[in-house]
């Protein structure tokens, strides 16, 4: 018996947006400026896939409140 992985589901803006607790205008935003996750453009509509997601939110991690974190 083999173990598939399942294929990705791609969230929508506001999907995408309230698993990264942003608003649905802030995704808007970085994808304008090039400062978002990842994203597909599927028949006209975009795309999130959830490690995307989770690689670029995990871009900010820090270890202490005086950590600058990166210039995005």
């Amino acid at each position: 018996m083999t173990s598939k992985t399942p294929p990705f589901r791609y969230l929508r803006t506001s999907e995408a947006a309230r698993f990264l607790s942003l608003s649905p205008r802030t995704m808007e935003k970085h994808r304008l400026y090039g400062t978002g996750p990842q994203y597909r453009k599927l028949g006209g509509r975009v795309g999130y896939c959830i490690p995307d997601l989770q690689e670029w939110a995990d871009q900010d991690i820090r270890t202490c409140s005086s950590d600058p974190g990166s210039d995005r």
